[in-house]
């Protein structure tokens, strides 16, 4: 009997371990009593850090640090008229020792920024596959064989939010979003 009834308290509190879990995960990380004007908001860092906290350093996600480079790229091919085909790309072996990753895989992509004002860091590079296939090393050319897909990473932001109390004021939801960084290929599903 004293078995059984070790047996069964051991797993009340497992499940009450359990179900404590479950709670903390649907409260999402916002401090609704935390409203700001929006002249405080505006590129105050000490307010971001007051929610994610110092040691988040966002400029080190290449999906930051690649949007001043691609800014810079798109001011360029303005200025110079270039216009760039945005299909799936032939792969030439010559070209490839000069190219960077996204241009040298067999799934290459392009970047895009992302803009959301509710967002911070408000703008993000999303990879985009240039390939519904990928490319045959021997040929060059796109083959349906394999399928290209994006990779993923999960990324940490802030969203703005209007405070209940009021409109004029924001409060600031940690949140976590799926950033496409890349493109690889798969097998097909069968």
């Amino acid at each position: 009997f004293y078995v059984f009834f070790l047996f069964c308290w051991q797993v009340a509190v497992l499940l009450c371990f359990c179900f404590c879990l479950a709670q903390g995960r649907r409260h999402k990380s916002s401090k609704e009593d935390d409203c700001f004007p929006m002249n405080e908001v505006e590129g105050n860092e000490k307010l971001v850090h007051h929610f994610v906290g110092k040691h988040v350093r966002w400029d080190r996600y290449p999906s930051v640090f690649l949007v001043q480079q691609l800014e810079e790229n798109e001011s360029d091919s303005r200025r110079k008229r270039r216009h760039h085909r945005h299909g799936c790309p032939v792969l030439r072996l010559q070209n490839v020792s000069a190219s960077d990753y996204s241009q040298r895989s067999i799934s290459p992509w392009r970047y895009r920024i992302d803009f959301d004002e509710n967002r911070y860091p408000q703008k993000l590079a999303f990879a985009e596959c240039l390939c519904s296939g990928c490319i045959n090393v021997s040929t060059g050319k796109e083959t349906s064989s394999m399928n290209s897909v994006v990779i993923e990473q999960t990324m940490m932001v802030l969203f703005r939010r209007p405070c209940a109390k009021n409109p004029k004021a924001y409060s600031f939801e940690v949140d976590y979003i799926k950033v496409p960084v890349g493109c690889t290929c798969v097998l097909p599903k069968m």
